[in-house]
């Protein structure tokens, strides 16, 4: 990342920081008790995870020690499920296998905004999903790709999402971020 996002990135963190001090009231209208339905918290995630190119997955190694890597994924799929590519011999895909429990996070370009995902992600080797999900940009990584190429599927379980643009903010006492909880059939509303 280059000095100048970086310097940019300070400046709005610094201007969303003086935002929320100078504006309290307006934040706490905003809270939690007023938050939008989990429907439209759900398109507001799908819009900041389709203008974000890469995200990072968070796994679990064998002690337990959180494990972070920069993804390129692809759009979630209707129920949310985040599908990446991968290599099959690599380090994320061992630790998914012992211990399937992942965290997701995506920040929108402009700095204003993110997703976290936590959920439960499994191996796919379906040869009609991985023929269908499958980036042309890929084929310098993957020379062997019938052999070394595996799907990773991420179901999501909750979702957090700060937006400042779309007023999608935390509440101004504890932080606590608008979130949809996720069942086996999608959001609980």
């Amino acid at each position: 990342m280059s000095v100048s996002r970086h310097v940019r990135q300070g400046f709005i963190c610094i201007f969303l920081m003086a935002s929320c001090w100078l504006y309290p009231q307006d934040l706490r209208a905003q809270s939690g008790k007023e938050q939008a339905p989990s429907d439209s918290l759900v398109i507001a995630a799908r819009e900041i995870m389709g203008t974000t190119r890469y995200c990072s997955l968070i796994t679990l190694d064998e002690t337990g020690r959180a494990q972070v890597r920069t993804m390129d994924p692809f759009a979630p799929d209707d129920e949310m499920v985040v599908w990446f590519g991968t290599n099959r011999k690599s380090r994320k895909v061992e630790h998914i296998r012992n211990d399937p429990r992942v965290a997701l996070h995506y920040m929108a370009p402009s700095g204003a905004a993110y997703v976290s995902i936590s959920g439960r992600a499994r191996i796919v080797d379906d040869p009609s999903e991985i023929l269908r999900l499958w980036k042309d940009e890929w084929e310098s990584f993957y020379p062997n790709k019938e052999a070394d190429y595996v799907l990773i599927a991420v179901k999501p379980e909750k979702l957090e999402i700060v937006d400042y643009s779309r007023g999608i903010i935390g509440d101004s006492v504890t932080w606590k971020v608008p979130s949809v909880d996720f069942d086996s059939d999608g959001p609980r509303r």
